[in-house]
């Protein structure tokens, strides 16, 4: 196996359960801020299903990456494009609404997760975009 595809694999495996561990703790311990924004819940509850989407084309991406399958980095773009819509989505409704300013700790977190989702989609992009034909 090619070191860029084990790397690649790996990372998009960690977004796949950072995403899956993050909606798990959304409906479970509540991860919302302090006093969200009227319409922050009717957003949110709009991202289940993509969020998981995409975890579940991440995780297939990197099976075939480790099994060395070409088909693996085709998912992995695909992947790479939901990740930057999804990212940059999440960072204009965050900085419309104020939720990057609620406190240091959403600024944090939502920032960190949103920079991850768009950063992770460019480094597929930059690796993978020669090999897929």
């Amino acid at each position: 196996m090619e070191k860029k595809n084990k790397t690649i694999a790996v990372l998009q495996l960690v977004m796949a359960l950072g995403l899956i561990l993050f909606w798990i703790g959304f409906f479970t311990v509540g991860m919302a801020p302090e006093n969200p924004p009227p319409c922050y819940f009717a957003y949110e509850h709009s991202f289940p299903v993509p969020d998981i989407i995409m975890a579940v084309a991440l995780i297939v991406s990197s099976a075939l990456l480790f099994k060395g399958r070409p088909l693996g980095r085709l998912i992995s773009l695909v992947s790479a494009g939901a990740l930057m819509f999804l990212g940059v989505l999440d960072m204009c409704f965050n900085y419309q609404n104020g939720v990057y300013a609620a406190s240091t700790m959403d600024l944090v977190s939502n920032l960190f997760i949103n920079i991850a989702c768009v950063l992770l989609g460019i480094i597929i992009i930059r690796v993978f975009r020669g090999d897929v034909r």
